[in-house]
Formats: structure tokens, C-alpha cells, sequence
């Protein structure tokens, strides 16, 4: 009667409680470490979550050269190249529009600056010219302060430039080889699972399906949000547009925080060009358009893949954001959305065979 009294001492809601509680800190426990690796490992670990991402992105184009009777080999090359061709085609444009445009948004700034002295002189508030002459001093003063830590995060970010170059290497070498053997890659990975390989194999194929939809849908959300910045901007004549228009595009794939970002810059460069009208058009024009494409592409396009409340999404975000920085919050929705996908296929069961059918024993043999 021993073992019992014990037992009997402790209610059985309090009972399950504290199983429940063992088994959650023994979770933690395992998840904490997990992440302390993956922390410790960033040099690969986000290069190899950036290269899944682009071969989710890059698959379909070569598959469709595997199924025209391509080898994978030279469906592979292609694929790198138009990809890399893209991306150096982005880079000139950008570069060419900025080098063109940016000494007229200097001129465009400082008349609107002078706009500004003059309105606050003669306008409503009837600021003497030396108290805005002090202002800007101060202002002056201020940056001058922090030169010297700015002129320290250029030096530290000129050291890690090395690592950068080696984690781009990383990431075109991993892509290369997941579009190429991805599914001998796979193959090999179920082999260390034994009994429960189907299971596996299952989470993994609803997994690479949504991280597909996802990074697809994401493209295409972010490529109709820049061309119609852009095409926005480009009108009002606000110098820079183009690259303002690129960098709403990548600021696209990071959720809420990419586009606050992103349409800040933007909202600031059409203020010291084009003045406060056309700031206040711009940023209206701009919260339409994202409830536009909040409301109506995010759904239609994503939703079926992903579907998580935002509240789910801004707590991923900030995982991701201390857990990796820009780089983390950019990954993080994708791997919540993969993992939540795939447990209910690894704690399902497989389906039942169908029952055999007595008509095949009176065939003949």
C-alpha cells in the first residue's frame, strides 16, 4: 500500500499537470540546445535556409527542362545562369538609375530645404532666421558626434565582407546541388529513418510543397507591390525610383516589419524631393495598396500555403529577428509554416491497405 499512498496524496488533475510539465521542460530543454547549435552554426545555417528558399523558387524552371529531355546537369546550369543573369540585370539597372538620379535629388532636396526655411520664416510660426540657423547646427553637431561610430560599424562591416563572400559561395553551391539531386538527396535521407521513412517522407513532401507555394506567392505579392510603388513613384518623378522600387520588392519577404521599412525610406526620399504633398499622396496611395494586397493577393495567393493570424506571424518575426537578425525574421515565417505542415504528417498514420480481392484466386496461373 505504499506505492499508492503517495498517489493517493495528489489529486488527479495536479498529477497530469505535472507529467505534462516534465514533458514540456524536457521539450524546452531539447529545443533550447537545438537552437544554441543552430545559433552556433550560422555561417551554414542560413546560407543553407536561403538555398532551399531559391530552390523552391528556381524548381519548377528546371524541372520543366528535365521533362523537355534535358539532363539534370544542363537543366541545372541553366536555371543558375537565367537566375544569375536576373539578378546582374537588377544590379545594372539599379546602379545606372542611381548614379544617374542622385545628383537631382540633391538639387530637388535642397531646394526643398530652402522651401522649408523660407515657410518657417514666413509662415505661421515666424522663426527667426538664426534660431534655424542654431537648429541646424545642433543637427550638425550631432552627426559629427556619431561619426566615429558610424566610421566604427563601416570598419567592422568591411571585416565580415570575407564571410559574407563565403556564405554567397555556400548558398550557390548548395542551390546547385539541390536542383540537381534534390530527389537522390532526399532518397539518401530517408535511409537513416528505417521503419518510419513513409511518415518522414510524407512531412517532408507536404513541407517542400508549402515552402513552393509560399516562396512562390511571395514573389509574386512582392513583384505587383514594387512595380506598382515603382510605376507610383516613377510618376510623381521622385528621383531614385527605381531602386526604391527594388528595395520595396526584397523588403516585401520580410511580413509587416520589410514594408514599414521599406515605405519609410521611400515616404522620406519623396518628402526631400517632391515636398509634403507629395509625401502624404505617396504614403496614402502606399497603406491602400498594402491593404490591397493584405485583403486580397496575400489570400488568394499564399493563404492557402500559410493562413497564420497575424499575431502568429509578428511572434515568429520576433523570434527570428533575435534569434538571426534581418536574416532570421526574412526565414522565419517559411520555417514556421514548413513545420507546422508537417507534424500532422508525421503523426499520422498511413493509409490502410485495401482489402484483398477473392477474385484473383480464381485466376488461373
Amino acid at each position: 500500500m505504499l506505492p499508492d499512498r503517495p498517489t493517493n496524496l495528489v489529486p488527479p488533475v495536479l498529477a497530469k499537470m505535472a507529467a505534462w510539465c516534465g514533458c514540456l521542460i524536457l521539450v524546452g530543454v531539447v529545443v533550447y540546445y537545438f537552437v544554441q547549435v543552430i545559433a552556433g552554426l550560422t555561417f551554414v545555417a542560413l546560407p543553407m535556409a536561403i538555398a532551399l528558399l531559391l530552390t523552391a523558387l528556381l524548381f519548377p524552371l528546371t524541372n520543366a527542362l528535365r521533362r523537355a529531355g534535358m539532363r539534370p546537369i544542363y537543366a541545372t546550369w541553366i536555371t543558375m545562369l537565367v537566375a544569375l543573369a536576373v539578378l546582374a540585370g537588377t544590379g545594372w539597372l539599379v546602379g545606372a538609375r542611381a548614379s544617374a538620379e542622385f545628383p537631382n535629388l540633391v538639387r530637388q532636396v535642397q531646394e526643398t530645404a530652402r522651401s522649408v526655411q523660407e515657410w518657417l520664416i514666413s509662415g505661421p510660426l515666424q522663426l527667426e532666421e538664426a534660431q534655424i540657423i542654431g537648429y541646424v547646427d545642433e543637427i550638425v553637431a550631432m552627426v559629427n558626434a556619431q561619426r566615429t561610430a558610424i566610421t566604427g560599424t563601416v570598419l567592422s562591416a568591411g571585416a565580415v565582407a570575407f564571410e559574407v563572400l563565403a556564405s554567397i559561395v555556400l548558398l550557390l553551391f548548395v542551390t546547385f546541388f539541390l536542383l540537381k539531386d534534390g530527389d537522390r538527396i532526399w532518397a539518401w535521407f530517408l535511409r537513416a529513418f528505417g521503419g518510419v521513412a513513409p511518415r518522414v517522407d510524407r512531412a517532408g513532401r507536404a513541407a517542400w510543397t508549402t515552402l513552393s507555394h509560399y516562396v512562390q506567392g511571395t514573389v509574386a505579392v512582392a513583384a505587383v507591390h514594387g512595380l506598382i510603388m515603382g510605376v507610383v513613384l516613377a510618376g510623381m518623378g521622385v528621383p531614385l525610383w527605381a531602386p526604391l522600387a527594388v528595395l520595396i520588392f526584397f523588403a516585401s519577404f520580410i511580413p509587416i516589419v520589410g514594408i514599414f521599412f521599406a515605405g519609410t525610406v521611400a515616404t522620406l526620399v519623396t518628402l526631400g524631393a517632391k515636398g509634403l504633398i507629395f509625401a502624404l499622396i505617396f504614403l496614402g496611395i502606399l497603406v491602400i495598396e498594402q491593404q490591397l494586397e493584405n485583403h486580397v493577393l496575400q489570400p488568394l495567393i499564399v493563404g492557402r500555403a500559410l493562413n497564420f493570424h497575424p499575431l502568429a506571424i509578428i511572434l515568429v518575426l520576433a523570434v527570428g529577428g533575435i534569434l538571426a537578425g534581418i536574416a532570421g525574421a526574412a526565414v522565419a515565417v517559411p520555417v514556421a509554416a514548413v513545420i507546422y505542415r508537417a507534424l500532422p504528417e508525421l503523426r499520422s498514420r498511413p493509409p490502410a491497405l485495401p482489402p484483398p480481392d477473392d477474385t484473383l484466386s480464381l485466376i488461373p496461373i
